[in-house]
């Protein structure tokens, strides 16, 4: 039974991964429309992942990409909770020691596959 179990939580995780990617490209996509240029993609720092780090003019943008198949238990931007907003916080601070001449903001791109819609919400998260 267990490796029922375990398989089935495997299943779920790679497609979980797979949504993500999915929502990645698409946030990744609508911001170059925008303007914004792509830095890097799922940049590891010590501290965390970042999803796309962006270059909006002279601002570096830590974009955290939340993407769900529908809105059956919330919108995708609700998952940027307390903590989540904290290691947000923290990475644009590892990113600021790497580039102290540039400003940083971070933005929320909510992907909601269900409504086929994307929310871009720039200055998202602010250290209070």
């Amino acid at each position: 039974m267990n490796g029922l179990v375990l398989g089935v939580f495997y299943k779920m995780s790679k497609e979980r991964k797979s949504l993500g990617k999915y929502g990645e490209d698409l946030a990744l996509g609508y911001l170059t429309k925008k303007g914004y240029e792509l830095i890097s993609q799922n940049v590891k720092l010590f501290c965390g992942e970042i999803d796309l780090l962006m270059k909006d003019r002279n601002t570096l943008v830590i974009c955290e990409v939340k993407t769900k198949s529908s809105a059956d238990f919330g919108l995708p931007q609700e998952e940027v909770d307390f903590f989540k907003k904290k290691k947000l916080v923290q990475l644009a601070k590892a990113l600021w020691q790497l580039y102290p001449e540039h400003s940083i903001r971070i933005d929320v791109v909510a992907v909601d596959e269900g409504r086929k819609k994307i929310d871009h919400i720039v200055n998202a998260v602010e250290e209070r």
